[in-house]
């Protein structure tokens, strides 16, 4: 039961239990406040600090003790419970993939729309920005493939939360936007294989895009306009 399960320590249970479960383009709820703003000068000195554009794999990160608080809620069997109820599926045996992204360099090739990888579950985003004041960069549920067919944006401001069930037709992306996009990553999914593939082809990219030269290059590589799965395991 629920109740028998230790309280959250930071994100607000009530917000994300009543928040609404949109069927169209796709499944897909928002919660404008899932850590409530009582906490926020207290958690953003915690958050890790992002040094390139791009997402971090977060067991490779350094954080502090209020950070870590909010990823033992997001690990915890309550909010799983939470999931499972407004999505209506069993994550119970599904382990959990965890990214940091912190900042976007507006290049033309950034936020292209995808659907996410077929091993992909339940995708879940929630803001650390202190601010997001841009038109542009706002998260975009995508109706198709074209980022400027969208029914609903997402600023990856502090404590909000955009998750959303994946599938062939789950198309999300953003229009370039220079800034510092703080937005923690969430999936659960399929296999532990891909969590250790996910992890590991992350942290090569982290180290690639700390050499200059090479981390130029990766900047000016046009990206996917649709998402291509990695291999299968060996």
């Amino acid at each position: 039961m629920a109740d028998q399960l230790p309280p959250f320590l930071l994100l607000d249970e009530a917000a994300i239990a009543a928040a609404e479960l949109n069927r169209k383009p796709y499944d897909y709820a928002y919660v404008e406040q899932a850590i409530p703003l009582i906490h926020k000068d207290t958690v953003l000195p915690d958050v890790p600090v992002i040094p390139d554009r791009g997402s971090y794999a977060v067991p490779h990160l350094k954080y502090g003790p209020k950070f870590q608080s909010v990823l033992d809620d997001l690990a915890s069997p309550r909010f799983r419970r939470l999931v499972e109820a407004k999505f209506e599926i069993d994550l119970s045996t599904r382990p959990q993939v965890l990214l940091m992204m912190g900042n976007t360099s507006g290049a033309y090739n950034e936020g292209y729309a995808h659907p996410d990888s077929k091993h992909k579950i339940i995708t879940v985003l929630l803001g650390f920005s202190k601010e997001w004041p841009y038109e542009r960069g706002r998260l975009r549920i995508l109706n198709s493939s074209d980022r400027n067919d969208y029914a609903f944006e997402y600023a990856p401001e502090f404590g909000r939360m955009l998750m959303f069930r994946v599938s062939d037709q789950s198309w999300h992306g953003f229009l370039p936007q220079k800034g510092q996009r703080m937005s923690l990553q969430l999936c659960w999914v399929d296999t532990e294989w891909y969590v250790r593939y996910e992890y590991l082809r992350h942290n090569v990219s982290a180290i690639l895009k700390s050499v200059p030269f090479v981390g130029n290059a990766i900047k000016m590589l046009p990206r996917r306009s649709k998402y291509t799965s990695p291999p299968p395991p060996p």
